[in-house]
């Protein structure tokens, strides 16, 4: 019999992990009963993999709405964390079809027309780039922000990743199929993982769904090269809104080329207020079933 490993984003530091399993279970409960099903396994089978603190204590614990002050400290601890956070930044700029004229008009407002160079490094820069993609999708600047500063966070620091990884392992089992759901920030721990894990040939994945990833970015892309579909994966299912500002690109073979290519589907319609959230995800009929099929099958 498989089980079921569920893999968080970001945001969920000081909460309750049981908590937040029963969130995401229930919405998977209502995604289902839309076709008139039910959970497959027992909950005992669902493994909901918490590091919410760990991410928290690797970002040094700064709350959202410090968003430019995450983006400022990580940009000045130095010279490569600075282009690493700024190719990230305009990255997400570029797909949000932003031009670097508007975030400087912006940015001479919250000056007062002083001129700073352009990156990270300066907190008005960084102030104008949420407020200009604020302008641009409302309420998604503080979102982008953070997701850029824990994406480079987590891609940089080696001892906490392997933490978060480690802690993944103990859920998984050598002697059973499992498949892996994540979410948002969860799709980068899961892909670098489950690279780590196809090295050994011992562990089997039938199904690997993604939900929300911003695995296409190109510079989140860029840092994970070679691009490859994890041997320990049987299946890739990636589901997206499109107008989920995390997720702004598909992993289609455009975007996201690998082969066995993903089966990509971006039909979701995610109700949440920033397109964005796991419950928008899970509770949507195609997805829902998709992960029935990934547990029955075989």
């Amino acid at each position: 019999m498989k089980r079921l490993i569920l893999i968080h984003g970001r945001s969920q530091e000081d909460k309750d992990a049981l908590e937040l399993k029963t969130i995401w279970v229930t919405a998977w409960q209502n995604g289902l009963a839309k076709s008139n099903l039910a959970l497959p396994i027992s909950e005992d089978r669902i493994r909901f993999i918490y590091y919410g603190n760990t991410l928290r204590d690797m970002c040094e614990g700064l709350p959202a709405s410090k968003a430019a002050d995450v983006i400022y400290r990580g940009a000045n601890a130095g010279a490569d964390d600075r282009e690493r956070l700024q190719e990230l930044l305009l990255a997400y700029l570029t797909g949000l079809g932003i031009e670097p004229a508007q975030v400087d008009a912006v940015q001479r407002r919250v000056t007062g027309n002083e001129v700073v160079e352009r990156g990270p490094q300066n907190w008005a820069w960084v102030q104008a780039v949420i407020r200009t993609i604020d302008a641009h999708v409302p309420g998604a600047g503080t979102l982008i922000a953070m997701i850029t500063n824990d994406v480079h966070q987590y891609l940089s620091k080696d001892s906490f990743r392997s933490v978060i990884e480690d802690g993944i392992i103990a859920a998984l089992s050598e002697e059973e199929e499992s498949v892996i759901v994540a979410h948002s920030l969860g799709t980068i721990v899961a892909y670098k993982l489950l690279h780590r894990l196809s090295q050994s040939g011992a562990w089997k994945v039938p199904v690997f769904v993604t939900l929300g990833s911003p695995l296409a970015i190109n510079a989140i892309r860029e840092r994970l090269r070679p691009i490859r579909h994890p041997s320990c994966v049987s299946q890739w299912y990636n589901a997206r809104d499109p107008k989920d500002v995390v997720a702004l690109y598909p992993l289609d073979r455009d975007h996201f080329k690998v082969t066995p290519e993903v089966d990509d589907s971006s039909h979701v319609s995610n109700w949440k207020n920033n397109r964005h959230g796991i419950e928008g995800y899970l509770d949507d009929e195609r997805v829902a079933r998709r992960i029935v099929d990934a547990l029955s099958e075989g």
